[in-house]
């Protein structure tokens, strides 16, 4: 069992003990909901209009990865194909294999630089950049698409990965989905500073505190009004989660001052989190208009 599938499974647990069946994933249904919320409120008028209308949609698809989640005696084979697309571990990972071009290349370079198991290091970059280039493509092919039906069916096909697409965005916009101190302070790593190596720092920051002291109303006017085309979605991808992952100190250094639980009402402690959800919403967008600006170079030569 991988990082997080356990610290899913300890969630699980504690969920079902406290509220029946309910389970509380990783940003909280809450922390996700808000980022599909900001980022797709006042969209660009040069986007599709059907697009611009679904902000509901891709609002709801936002959290959509973390409720396919079922006990491995349900669905062992799809949690263990898709858990580790979540996070990145980048303190065990060299240039040389952050630079792979695709996660079967990186696999082979990150086993052959010595990690264990380079699935549990993680592959939240690469589903980022496949589901991207997937809506690049959809927007291609509705540009080019003269029935009307058809054309329907292709919307429905963009929303939904758009909608995927969020997921992964918002969840390395936290610093626990970039480290390998994702729950505690990792064993074996130098803890000069003293910080937390008790499980349950995960959904203590990103679902009992934001569900608790975050609303649409802190994010929304801190998101930027107008996306930007980024030239280089690769780059600009690795950049976005290396500038989360820098954060990991930050992160653990609030939580000394002051835990992350439902009652803090610190505003350092909010202004930071609020940060981070700003963040993957200003990046998810970023990658919509992008998708759709440069799908106008994609539909050449479709049938």
């Amino acid at each position: 069992m991988n990082r997080y599938m356990k610290t899913g499974a300890a969630i699980a647990l504690i969920a079902v003990v406290t509220a029946g069946a309910t389970w509380v994933p990783r940003w909280g249904y809450r922390g996700h909901e808000l980022t599909g919320y900001a980022a797709a409120t006042n969209l660009p008028k040069a986007m599709p209009e059907f697009f611009r209308e679904a902000r509901k949609q891709l609002e709801y698809l936002n959290p959509e990865p973390d409720r396919w989640r079922l006990p491995d005696s349900i669905a062992q084979e799809m949690n263990r194909a898709f858990s580790n697309d979540h996070y990145v571990d980048l303190e065990v990972l060299s240039p040389y294999v952050l630079e792979a071009r695709d996660r079967w290349e990186y696999l082979k370079r990150a086993q052959a630089s010595g990690v264990k198991d380079a699935r549990d290091a993680g592959f939240v970059q690469y589903r980022i950049l496949e589901l991207y280039q997937r809506l690049e493509r959809e927007f291609g092919l509705w540009r080019v698409e003269r029935n009307k039906d058809r054309r329907e069916l292709i919307e429905e096909r963009i929303l939904n990965d758009a909608g995927l697409l969020g997921h992964y965005v918002a969840d390395a916009a936290n610093p626990h989905h970039t480290t390998v101190h994702h729950d505690r302070w990792a064993a074996g790593y130098p803890n000069p500073n003293n910080y937390t190596t008790e499980r349950g720092f995960h959904s203590r920051f990103e679902s009992v505190f934001v569900e608790n002291n975050i609303r649409n109303s802190d994010v929304l006017p801190l998101v930027r009004r107008e996306p930007r085309e980024i030239s280089d979605v690769r780059a600009g991808v690795m950049q976005y989660i290396q500038t989360s992952h820098a954060l990991v100190p930050r992160l653990y250094d609030l939580d000394k001052q002051q835990a992350f639980t439902a009652d803090n009402k610190s505003e350092v402690h909010k202004a930071f989190a609020v940060g981070r959800l700003v963040a993957g919403a200003d990046m998810l967008r970023d990658l919509w208009w992008t998708a759709w600006v440069h799908s106008a170079e994609t539909a050449k030569g479709t049938n």
